[in-house]
């Protein structure tokens, strides 16, 4: 069982970051940095949660229209900021997703993994994608105290992609992040489970099902396709960072002494 979850029920993939050990052996910090998916249901109990967790800062990585649908709680004191990672306006699997590509679904069983694919690479190098990133860390290195939550709908993809680069940043050791984002699966298994079902009783065939499971589950070919992506085309991870994301030394070392225990 993935230990870290947070103990929240109304919200989808909480969890706590902190404990996994970055530069020089530092441990990131408890209380500082939370990766979640979907807020909109959470109950007014887990609302207060997260509140006495420590929250101050709640980052939305889903589309403009995803967030007005199903907008992120409203805490006292937590400041809510809408961040799209991508210029898109909806998310794969989601109900327009599914109206779109309906036929594609239900008749290429390997189709979800192949816009994911196209997906998680446009991440790397599209020009909004980089810039989200980037004002994600400078949000985050201007929060001196307190706990920020960045988040999409389920927590695995856009989320997953946030936290490569934070956790890299902080001296997280490759292999680890890419376990924390396979997690997902583990944590996601009665969701998909669930989401499974409500489509087989609506009559959906297997070929469908079969591509709203990929669209739920974490892939090391996905985590990789942002590797081999950024190899491509900037050359590693190092040059990406500095000349795609404009991480100086100077907020590497700000982030790793805000983050990491001293």
């Amino acid at each position: 069982m993935y230990s870290n979850l947070l103990p929240i029920t109304t919200a989808i993939n909480p969890r706590e970051l902190g404990g996994l050990t970055g530069f020089n052996n530092r441990k990131i910090q408890m209380h500082r940095l939370l990766r979640t998916g979907d807020l909109s249901k959470m109950s007014s109990k887990d609302r207060q949660f997260l509140k006495h967790y420590g929250v101050v800062k709640i980052i939305d990585l889903r589309s403009k229209a995803e967030s007005i649908s199903h907008p992120d709680p409203q805490i006292d004191g937590v400041q809510n900021i809408s961040l799209p990672l991508s210029s898109e306006e909806g998310t794969l699997g989601g109900e327009n997703n599914l109206k779109q590509e309906s036929k594609l679904y239900n008749e290429n069983p390997h189709a979800a993994f192949k816009m994911m694919r196209d997906h998680y690479r446009d991440h790397a190098i599209a020009a909004h994608d980089q810039e989200t990133v980037r004002q994600v860390l400078k949000i985050l290195s201007e929060t001196d105290e307190g706990a920020v939550i960045f988040h999409c709908t389920e927590g695995k993809d856009r989320t997953g992609f946030v936290a490569l680069f934070v956790l890299y940043i902080l001296g997280v050791d490759l292999e680890l992040i890419r376990q924390d984002y396979l997690a997902s699966n583990e944590i996601l298994t009665e969701y998909r489970a669930v989401r499974d079902k409500k489509f087989q009783e609506a009559g959906k065939s297997l070929t469908f099902r079969a591509n709203m499971r990929v669209l739920s589950s974490a892939s090391d070919s996905l985590f990789d396709t942002v590797l081999l992506t950024i190899e491509k085309e900037y050359g590693d991870l190092e040059t990406y960072l500095r000349n795609a994301l404009n991480v100086t030394p100077e907020l590497e070392n700000k982030l790793r002494e805000l983050y990491l225990e001293r």
